[in-house]
């Protein structure tokens, strides 16, 4: 009889992956068409080989997935059991508009944790007077609102210490635009990243294909940290009406005075939001977000 064990799975290639078992040690293994693909950061369940490899048998049940969208806005998932997302931005390039309520929204319907990293704090802002620097003049807004706000530099204070502290013990993945700077928050955040790299390829004989598939990183002080590539480059995916008004948990209480169950908070009679709107209750700037990604959302496919 083959021995079993419970694993992590560390990263996945198709019909393959490699698991990092209870004792630390990690094996490369293949998964049964009738079992499924499990993915980066999924615990499985592993019958072990003599040759010191194994076959995934079971996928535990995930607590959560994490998607990216592809080119036509489907989704795909690329990791489970997220404790939170780290939603990167920068002073440059700056966010364009929206940008920060799109991410929020997207890790709110997924049942993730979101954490917004300011990164880059030490560069002036690379165009005075542009949108953008409307959404930085916002992060306190966030703060207020109860949204976790953590300022980075990876060349001068104040450093990534705040960023780390709030890592450990977690298992945590970073998302945004390109040019923010999350490969280099990666590098500070594992100084061992290398030397997990040629791990990983060791097990495999092969390269790790870094650059383009999502990997799980053990921290030096607990916890694990993904790195996906170019994760929403292409953007989101189509979320429901009923999802955006969710994302914008400032809504909540006041959604449930709304004389209708199904309000959009747009033009209906007798809507709850729309009188906290007028009590200054909600920030006229963030309804103003809602109604823009309420009207783009409808004119998505």
């Amino acid at each position: 009889m083959k021995s079993v064990a419970e694993g992590l799975v560390l990263v996945s290639y198709g019909s393959h992956g490699i698991v990092q078992l209870e004792d630390g040690s990690r094996l490369p293994v293949k998964y049964r068409r009738q079992v499924g693909r499990p993915f980066c950061g999924d615990h499985v369940r592993v019958s072990l080989s003599d040759d010191n490899s194994g076959v995934v048998e079971v996928i535990r049940k995930r607590r959560n997935h994490f998607l990216r969208a592809d080119q036509q806005q489907r989704e795909h998932i690329v990791a489970a059991n997220l404790d939170q997302v780290l939603i990167v931005i920068a002073r440059r390039p700056l966010p364009s508009r929206d940008l920060v309520e799109r991410y929020l929204l997207a890790v709110h319907s997924l049942g993730i944790e979101p954490v917004i990293v300011l990164n880059k704090v030490d560069l002036e802002i690379s165009e005075p007077g542009a949108a953008g620097e409307q959404v930085l003049s916002h992060l306190e807004d966030y703060r207020a609102l109860g949204y976790r706000l953590i300022e980075t530099s990876c060349k001068t204070e104040p450093g990534i210490q705040g960023l780390a502290q709030i890592l450990t013990n977690k298992t945590s993945i970073l998302a945004g635009q390109s040019g923010v700077g999350k490969s280099s928050l990666v590098r500070q955040l594992l100084p061992d990243l290398d030397i997990q790299v040629g791990e990983l390829s060791r097990v495999t004989g092969k390269g790790t294909h870094t650059t383009t598939t999502t990997i799980l990183y053990s921290l030096a002080g607990g916890g694990y940290l993904m790195d996906s590539p170019g994760v929403w480059e292409y953007g989101l995916w189509k979320l429901e009406n009923s999802a955006i008004s969710a994302g914008f948990i400032e809504f909540g209480q006041y959604a449930q005075t709304c004389r209708f169950n199904d309000c959009r908070h747009d033009s209906e009679p007798g809507c709850g939001v729309k009188a906290a709107l007028k009590d200054g209750k909600i920030l006229a700037w963030r309804y103003r977000s809602y109604q823009r990604l309420l009207e783009q959302n409808d004119q998505t496919i």
